[in-house]
C-alpha cells in the first residue's frame, strides 16, 4: 500500500488521482471515477471532486493509496 502525504484539509478525488500517477492526466482521473472504477474507504466513489481526507484508503486499477 502507497501513502499520498496531502497539505492542508482534503484533495479532490479526481485531483489525488492524477497527484498519485494513478492516472495520467485529471480527464483520465474524471473517466475512471464515472465509470465507478474508484473506491474510498472499500465503497465505489461517483462524486469527480470527493474530498478525500487524512486517514481515508483509495483503491483503483489493484492499487491502494493510504491519504495521511
Amino acid at each position: 500500500m502507497a501513502e499520498f502525504k496531502i497539505i492542508g484539509d482534503y484533495i479532490e478525488l479526481d485531483k489525488l488521482l492524477k497527484a498519485a500517477q494513478l492516472c495520467g492526466t485529471g480527464g483520465e482521473a474524471r473517466v475512471v471515477i464515472s465509470e465507478g472504477l474508484v473506491t474510498v474507504n472499500g465503497e465505489v466513489e461517483l462524486r469527480l471532486r470527493r474530498k478525500v481526507l487524512p486517514g481515508m484508503i483509495v483503491c483503483y486499477d489493484g492499487q491502494t493509496l493510504a491519504v495521511r
